[in-house]
Protein backbone atom coordinates (compact mmCIF):
# COMPACT_ATOMS: atom_id res chain seq x y z
CA UNK A 1 0.00 0.00 0.00
CA UNK A 2 0.71 3.67 0.02
CA UNK A 3 1.95 4.26 3.16
CA UNK A 4 1.83 7.12 5.50
CA UNK A 5 4.70 9.77 4.34
CA UNK A 6 4.64 13.46 5.69
CA UNK A 7 2.15 14.90 3.83
CA UNK A 8 -0.06 12.89 2.02
CA UNK A 9 -1.76 12.78 -1.40
CA UNK A 10 -4.87 13.46 -3.39
CA UNK A 11 -4.42 11.49 -6.35
CA UNK A 12 -7.87 12.09 -9.41
CA UNK A 13 -8.22 8.80 -11.35
CA UNK A 14 -9.51 8.97 -14.78
CA UNK A 15 -11.95 6.11 -15.26
CA UNK A 16 -13.19 4.68 -18.58
CA UNK A 17 -16.66 5.76 -19.67
CA UNK A 18 -17.85 2.52 -20.70
CA UNK A 19 -14.78 0.43 -22.18
CA UNK A 20 -12.63 -0.97 -19.81
CA UNK A 21 -9.81 -1.01 -22.08
CA UNK A 22 -9.34 2.84 -21.70
CA UNK A 23 -8.12 2.42 -18.43
CA UNK A 24 -4.49 3.79 -18.21
CA UNK A 25 -1.58 2.00 -16.57
CA UNK A 26 -1.34 4.50 -14.38
CA UNK A 27 -4.82 3.78 -13.04
CA UNK A 28 -4.27 0.63 -12.51
CA UNK A 29 -1.38 1.05 -10.48
CA UNK A 30 -2.65 3.13 -8.70
CA UNK A 31 -5.78 1.56 -7.24
CA UNK A 32 -2.96 -0.81 -6.32
CA UNK A 33 -0.72 0.88 -4.42
CA UNK A 34 -3.14 3.50 -2.41
CA UNK A 35 -4.24 3.76 1.04
CA UNK A 36 -7.66 4.89 0.36
CA UNK A 37 -10.26 4.77 -2.82
CA UNK A 38 -12.80 6.93 -2.20
CA UNK A 39 -15.45 6.04 -4.84
CA UNK A 40 -18.20 7.39 -6.49
CA UNK A 41 -20.34 4.01 -6.79
CA UNK A 42 -18.16 1.20 -4.77
CA UNK A 43 -19.70 -1.13 -6.44
CA UNK A 44 -19.24 -0.05 -10.13
CA UNK A 45 -15.56 0.62 -8.79
CA UNK A 46 -15.11 -2.98 -7.66
CA UNK A 47 -16.42 -4.24 -11.22
CA UNK A 48 -14.28 -2.31 -12.99
CA UNK A 49 -10.96 -3.65 -10.40
CA UNK A 50 -12.43 -7.14 -11.80
CA UNK A 51 -12.66 -6.14 -15.32
CA UNK A 52 -8.75 -5.27 -14.87
CA UNK A 53 -7.72 -7.87 -13.01
CA UNK A 54 -6.53 -5.42 -10.59
CA UNK A 55 -6.40 -6.14 -6.38
CA UNK A 56 -6.93 -3.12 -4.35
CA UNK A 57 -5.50 -3.68 -1.13
CA UNK A 58 -6.91 -0.03 0.87
CA UNK A 59 -9.87 0.93 2.16
CA UNK A 60 -12.67 1.51 -0.12
CA UNK A 61 -15.11 4.29 0.34
CA UNK A 62 -17.94 5.80 -0.82
CA UNK A 63 -17.82 9.69 -2.29
CA UNK A 64 -21.35 10.77 -4.13
CA UNK A 65 -23.21 14.35 -4.34
CA UNK A 66 -25.29 12.66 -0.89
CA UNK A 67 -22.58 12.34 1.18
CA UNK A 68 -20.14 14.68 0.09
CA UNK A 69 -20.31 17.23 2.08
CA UNK A 70 -20.11 14.98 5.20
CA UNK A 71 -17.20 13.02 4.16
CA UNK A 72 -14.88 15.42 2.63
CA UNK A 73 -13.38 16.37 5.88
CA UNK A 74 -12.77 12.86 7.15
CA UNK A 75 -11.30 12.35 3.76
CA UNK A 76 -9.26 15.62 5.02
CA UNK A 77 -8.22 14.14 7.96
CA UNK A 78 -6.83 11.33 6.52
CA UNK A 79 -4.96 12.85 4.02
CA UNK A 80 -3.35 15.30 6.53
CA UNK A 81 -2.49 11.85 8.21
CA UNK A 82 0.05 11.32 5.48
CA UNK A 83 -2.18 8.60 3.96
CA UNK A 84 -3.06 8.56 -0.21
CA UNK A 85 -6.12 8.37 -1.35
CA UNK A 86 -7.56 8.29 -5.38
CA UNK A 87 -10.52 9.66 -5.95
CA UNK A 88 -12.60 7.90 -9.08
CA UNK A 89 -16.14 8.49 -10.55
CA UNK A 90 -18.32 6.47 -12.42
CA UNK A 91 -16.30 7.48 -15.51
CA UNK A 92 -14.50 10.33 -16.92
CA UNK A 93 -12.30 12.90 -14.89
CA UNK A 94 -13.48 13.89 -11.37
CA UNK A 95 -14.74 16.97 -10.41
CA UNK A 96 -16.15 17.51 -14.51
CA UNK A 97 -19.67 17.66 -13.23
CA UNK A 98 -18.89 14.59 -11.31
CA UNK A 99 -17.91 14.92 -7.42
CA UNK A 100 -14.56 15.72 -6.79
CA UNK A 101 -14.45 19.93 -6.67
CA UNK A 102 -14.77 19.91 -2.90
CA UNK A 103 -12.55 17.69 -2.01
CA UNK A 104 -9.74 19.30 -4.01
CA UNK A 105 -10.66 22.49 -2.65
CA UNK A 106 -10.54 21.45 1.24
CA UNK A 107 -7.82 19.13 0.19
CA UNK A 108 -5.76 22.46 -1.38
CA UNK A 109 -6.83 24.30 1.66
CA UNK A 110 -5.34 21.82 3.95
CA UNK A 111 -2.01 21.94 2.26
CA UNK A 112 -2.18 18.89 0.66
CA UNK A 113 -0.63 17.97 -2.55
CA UNK A 114 -3.22 17.16 -5.41
CA UNK A 115 -2.11 15.45 -8.63
CA UNK A 116 -3.94 13.12 -11.45
CA UNK A 117 -4.03 9.91 -13.41
CA UNK A 118 -5.79 11.56 -16.29
CA UNK A 119 -8.36 9.74 -18.33
CA UNK A 120 -11.24 10.06 -20.94
CA UNK A 121 -13.28 12.85 -20.56
CA UNK A 122 -16.88 12.90 -22.58
CA UNK A 123 -16.60 16.01 -22.78
CA UNK A 124 -13.71 15.83 -25.61
CA UNK A 125 -14.61 12.55 -26.39
CA UNK A 126 -18.00 14.35 -27.70
CA UNK A 127 -16.46 17.03 -29.12
CA UNK A 128 -13.63 15.60 -30.97
CA UNK A 129 -16.19 13.37 -32.72
CA UNK A 130 -19.09 16.25 -33.15
CA UNK A 131 -18.01 16.93 -36.28
CA UNK A 132 -17.97 20.65 -35.31
CA UNK A 133 -15.43 23.15 -34.61
CA UNK A 134 -13.46 22.54 -31.74
CA UNK A 135 -10.94 24.95 -31.60
CA UNK A 136 -13.05 26.71 -29.03
CA UNK A 137 -15.38 25.51 -26.89
CA UNK A 138 -17.37 26.21 -23.40
CA UNK A 139 -18.57 23.49 -21.37
CA UNK A 140 -22.38 23.92 -19.28
CA UNK A 141 -22.29 20.92 -17.48
CA UNK A 142 -26.15 19.67 -17.29
CA UNK A 143 -29.10 22.22 -17.70
CA UNK A 144 -31.35 23.58 -15.06
CA UNK A 145 -34.04 20.34 -14.94
CA UNK A 146 -36.92 22.77 -14.46
CA UNK A 147 -38.42 24.05 -17.97
CA UNK A 148 -38.79 27.48 -17.04
CA UNK A 149 -34.77 27.86 -15.63
CA UNK A 150 -33.73 25.64 -18.56
CA UNK A 151 -35.30 27.64 -21.04
CA UNK A 152 -33.72 30.30 -19.17
CA UNK A 153 -30.36 29.22 -19.17
CA UNK A 154 -31.00 28.72 -22.82
CA UNK A 155 -31.50 32.23 -24.06
CA UNK A 156 -28.42 33.28 -21.75
CA UNK A 157 -26.41 30.99 -24.01
CA UNK A 158 -28.07 31.67 -27.31
CA UNK A 159 -25.38 34.08 -28.59
CA UNK A 160 -22.68 32.16 -27.57
CA UNK A 161 -20.16 31.77 -30.38
CA UNK A 162 -17.70 29.00 -29.21
CA UNK A 163 -18.85 25.36 -29.71
CA UNK A 164 -21.55 24.24 -26.81
CA UNK A 165 -21.27 20.73 -24.75
CA UNK A 166 -23.58 19.61 -22.46
CA UNK A 167 -24.64 16.70 -20.24
CA UNK A 168 -28.24 15.83 -20.35
CA UNK A 169 -30.30 12.75 -18.91
CA UNK A 170 -32.02 10.54 -21.41
CA UNK A 171 -35.29 11.33 -19.47
CA UNK A 172 -34.78 14.85 -20.48
CA UNK A 173 -32.97 15.16 -23.74
CA UNK A 174 -36.36 15.21 -25.91
CA UNK A 175 -37.41 18.45 -23.90
CA UNK A 176 -33.64 19.48 -23.63
CA UNK A 177 -33.48 19.21 -27.92
CA UNK A 178 -36.63 20.68 -28.36
CA UNK A 179 -36.09 24.16 -26.26
CA UNK A 180 -32.55 24.17 -27.62
CA UNK A 181 -34.36 24.08 -31.59
CA UNK A 182 -36.91 26.59 -29.86
CA UNK A 183 -33.71 29.15 -28.60
CA UNK A 184 -31.33 28.64 -30.83
CA UNK A 185 -33.12 28.31 -33.99
CA UNK A 186 -33.89 24.77 -35.85
CA UNK A 187 -31.30 25.13 -38.29
CA UNK A 188 -28.31 25.21 -35.86
CA UNK A 189 -25.89 22.42 -36.03
CA UNK A 190 -25.69 19.84 -33.29
CA UNK A 191 -24.93 15.98 -32.49
CA UNK A 192 -25.82 13.95 -30.09
CA UNK A 193 -23.55 11.79 -28.32
CA UNK A 194 -24.79 8.72 -26.94
CA UNK A 195 -22.99 5.69 -25.05
CA UNK A 196 -19.61 6.61 -26.05
CA UNK A 197 -17.10 3.91 -26.12
CA UNK A 198 -19.42 1.48 -25.51
CA UNK A 199 -20.93 -1.32 -27.52
CA UNK A 200 -24.17 0.80 -29.06
CA UNK A 201 -21.97 3.99 -29.17
CA UNK A 202 -23.68 6.39 -31.43
CA UNK A 203 -23.10 10.03 -32.80
CA UNK A 204 -26.42 11.41 -34.51
CA UNK A 205 -25.03 14.87 -36.24
CA UNK A 206 -28.42 16.90 -37.41
CA UNK A 207 -29.86 20.29 -37.03
CA UNK A 208 -31.02 20.34 -33.60
CA UNK A 209 -34.96 20.50 -34.92
CA UNK A 210 -34.24 17.24 -36.63
CA UNK A 211 -32.47 16.21 -33.35
CA UNK A 212 -35.58 16.95 -31.08
CA UNK A 213 -38.09 15.21 -33.56
CA UNK A 214 -35.54 11.98 -33.58
CA UNK A 215 -35.89 12.64 -29.41
CA UNK A 216 -39.47 13.25 -29.13
CA UNK A 217 -40.34 9.81 -31.49
CA UNK A 218 -37.58 7.43 -29.88
CA UNK A 219 -36.43 6.48 -26.57
CA UNK A 220 -32.82 8.09 -26.02
CA UNK A 221 -30.94 6.04 -23.38
CA UNK A 222 -27.59 5.47 -21.66
CA UNK A 223 -24.71 8.19 -21.14
CA UNK A 224 -25.79 10.93 -23.22
CA UNK A 225 -23.42 14.16 -24.44
CA UNK A 226 -24.46 17.01 -26.34
CA UNK A 227 -21.95 19.46 -28.53
CA UNK A 228 -24.14 22.24 -29.82
CA UNK A 229 -22.47 24.73 -32.55
CA UNK A 230 -21.78 28.37 -31.54
CA UNK A 231 -24.05 31.62 -32.45
CA UNK A 232 -22.97 33.46 -35.85
CA UNK A 233 -19.93 35.12 -35.28
CA UNK A 234 -22.18 38.62 -36.06
CA UNK A 235 -25.79 37.31 -34.45
CA UNK A 236 -28.27 38.03 -36.79
CA UNK A 237 -25.95 39.60 -39.67
CA UNK A 238 -25.11 37.13 -42.75
CA UNK A 239 -22.17 37.79 -44.29
CA UNK A 240 -22.92 38.47 -48.14
CA UNK A 241 -22.27 35.57 -50.72
CA UNK A 242 -18.49 36.61 -51.19
CA UNK A 243 -17.53 37.16 -48.07
CA UNK A 244 -19.15 33.17 -47.15
CA UNK A 245 -16.98 32.73 -50.34
CA UNK A 246 -13.62 33.89 -49.07
CA UNK A 247 -14.09 32.24 -45.59
CA UNK A 248 -14.09 29.00 -47.02
CA UNK A 249 -11.05 30.34 -49.15
CA UNK A 250 -9.34 30.85 -46.41
CA UNK A 251 -9.94 27.56 -44.20
CA UNK A 252 -8.77 25.49 -47.18
CA UNK A 253 -5.54 27.59 -47.17
CA UNK A 254 -4.98 27.11 -43.71
CA UNK A 255 -5.01 23.10 -44.90
CA UNK A 256 -8.59 22.62 -44.05
CA UNK A 257 -10.45 20.01 -46.86
CA UNK A 258 -13.38 21.75 -48.71
CA UNK A 259 -16.14 19.81 -47.17
CA UNK A 260 -14.79 20.74 -43.42
CA UNK A 261 -14.26 24.19 -44.47
CA UNK A 262 -17.84 24.44 -45.56
CA UNK A 263 -19.35 22.80 -42.62
CA UNK A 264 -16.89 25.48 -40.21
CA UNK A 265 -18.27 28.38 -42.32
CA UNK A 266 -21.52 26.86 -42.36
CA UNK A 267 -21.47 26.41 -38.25
CA UNK A 268 -20.25 29.66 -37.74
CA UNK A 269 -22.82 31.78 -39.24
CA UNK A 270 -25.90 29.61 -38.21
CA UNK A 271 -26.56 28.62 -42.12
CA UNK A 272 -27.40 25.52 -43.68
CA UNK A 273 -24.23 23.44 -44.90
CA UNK A 274 -25.91 22.53 -48.38
CA UNK A 275 -26.54 26.56 -48.27
CA UNK A 276 -22.96 27.38 -48.24
CA UNK A 277 -22.05 24.41 -50.44
CA UNK A 278 -24.19 25.93 -53.26
CA UNK A 279 -22.54 29.56 -53.03
CA UNK A 280 -18.93 27.81 -53.05
CA UNK A 281 -19.70 25.30 -56.19
CA UNK A 282 -21.71 28.52 -58.06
Amino acid sequence: MGGMSETGRLILLGAPLGNPADASTRLRDTLAAVDVVAAEDTRRLNRLARDLDVTIPGRIVSYFEGNEERRTPELVEVLTEGYVVALVTDGGMPSVSDPGYRLVRAALDAGVPVTAAPGPSAVTTALALSGLPSDRFCFEGFLPRAPGARRARLRALAAEERTLVLFEAPHRIAAALTDLADTFGADRPAAVCRELTKTYEEVLRRPLGELARWAADGDPRGEITLVVAGAPAVPGVRPDDDALRAAVAEREAAGRSRRDAITDVAAEYGLRRRDVYALVHK
